[in-house]
């Protein structure tokens, strides 16, 4: 058969559909401060990094992206891919390297990072805590003590002094419930353990703090949108059995629902703890909804309380690089659904999966798009997104093994190499759009799934 004419036929017989999206959606992608700048030794996961067996492979940030150098140039990569917007975050451990001595070099520094997004015509989302904290900090207890809410808030303050004018999206923290997770329960993250109860300490010190730092910025910033930011893991039950039902629905509630729903009714709910705090209710003028996979849940007594879940992923999973999760496309809609009964604006403040081969992205980019497009076909207010990541860079206990980026690094020579997804959502990001040329050029595979017959 002549394979030209077969594609012939092939066009003819499928809808050339284009998936629009609003002309002043964000388009952007997300790096974080310690992950990106290099050479970050004030804070706690820099000497966490130096203990053999925390970071897979023994992995080390070192230069990272060298960010702290040379930003710049990768802002003009994500320039050139048409990007109007990008989410950073600012470094603790550079900005108050001590307990309340202030680094004016640093200020400057981030003043100019932020300056350079936005002369490149890209929107910045500032967020001020991504799993890093300062070493003299994690000294005192870290998250774990009371202390922090204020320590928090005065570095909150310098920040905002510095670049208020220039950002209108702020985070106060990132993932809270995957820190508290990683760092007080799997003991993946510094300090290392802890237990639940601290856990859930920690969590209710950063919901004060996260209330505190919200009117902060807008007694200092005003216009301001500031919201929060959760990965939201779709959980299903492994089994019909109602023991797997209750396990799922027990641990989507830990996981997905409380902290997000202190911030929304300002009131505390069990196993997080009893009561109100002050000055939280509605503290989101967004939902920022990072989205990456599902897992399923089953039921098991030798998980400890209150969980009492074990999960897995399916056999039948298409999986990423380093099983990090199951390519699942219909959970961002479902996800979105989730953000949306919050009744604020949403963007996907990060989404993305590890591809060092960078077979997998291309259809994962435009499967997940669609339903970002499927979910303001339904009238949800989704108001950008945010790929993890721009550019390659240190996945924190799994170091150099995953690979996010739409421009590859070599951390030994510091050389980039855009990826071919990266061509993809450039010519995405510029369009506004998806059509099947694009689907066509660069994910064949999906082509049944956006345009049935």
């Amino acid at each position: 058969m002549d394979n030209r004419r077969g594609l012939e036929s092939t066009e003819k017989r499928v809808p050339k559909a284009t998936f629009f999206f609003p002309p002043d959606f964000l388009w952007g992608t997300a790096t974080s401060g310690h992950q990106v700048e290099g050479n970050n030794l004030n804070n706690d996961w820099w000497a966490w990094e130096q203990q053999r067996g925390r970071i897979q492979n023994d992995g080390r940030s070192g230069l990272a992206c060298n960010w702290w150098e040379n930003a710049e140039a990768d802002l003009d990569r994500a320039a050139q891919l048409g990007n109007n917007a990008h989410r950073l975050s600012i470094e603790w451990s550079r900005v108050e390297p001590e307990p309340g001595r202030f680094d004016l070099d640093a200020l400057s520094r981030y003043r100019q990072i932020i300056a350079a997004v936005r002369r490149r015509g890209m929107e910045p989302m500032v967020t001020l805590h991504h799993f890093t904290n300062p070493q003299w900090l994690a000294e005192r207890g870290a998250w774990s003590r009371t202390t922090v809410v204020e320590a928090f808030v005065g570095y909150a303050r310098r920040v905002a002094e510095t670049v208020g004018d220039l950002v209108g999206l702020w985070i106060p923290i990132n993932e809270p419930e995957v820190y508290v997770a990683m760092a007080y329960v799997e003991a993946k993250f510094p300090p290392g353990g802890g237990g639940f109860r601290v856990a859930m300490a920690a969590a209710r010190n950063m919901l004060q703090a996260h209330a505190k730092v919200y009117h902060l910025i807008h007694d200092l910033c005003p216009g301001s949108a500031v919201g929060i930011c959760h990965n939201l893991r779709i959980m299903e039950p492994k089994s019909k059995s109602l023991l797997d039902g209750w396990a799922a629905r027990n641990l989507d509630h830990i996981y997905n629902d409380q902290f997000a729903q202190a911030v929304l009714t300002g009131r505390l709910r069990r196993p997080l703890g009893r009561g109100r705090i002050r000055g939280l209710a509605g503290t989101l003028d967004f939902y920022g909804l990072n989205y990456y996979t599902r897992e399923m849940v089953n039921f098991s007594l030798a998980e400890p309380p209150p969980f009492f879940a074990r999960r897995s992923f399916s056999p039948e999973a298409v999986m990423s690089d380093n099983r990090y999760g199951e390519i699942f496309p219909r959970g961002m809609f479902q996800a979105i659904k989730r953000a949306a009964a919050y009744r604020r604006p949403v963007y996907i403040t990060a989404n993305g999966l590890p591809d060092a081969d960078d077979d997998q992205r291309p259809g994962f980019l435009i499967t997940h798009l669609r339903q970002v497009w499927s979910a303001i076909q339904f009238n949800i207010p989704v108001k950008g997104y945010f790929h993890w990541s721009l550019v390659d860079n240190f996945e924190w206990d799994r170091g150099w093994v995953e690979r996010f980026g739409l421009v590859g690094l070599d951390s030994t020579t510091q050389e980039r190499t855009m990826r071919r997804s990266g061509e993809l959502f450039g010519r995405i990001c510029r369009a506004g759009r998806i059509d099947w040329e694009m689907v066509h050029e660069f994910a064949p595979e999906t082509l049944d799934e956006l345009f049935p017959q």
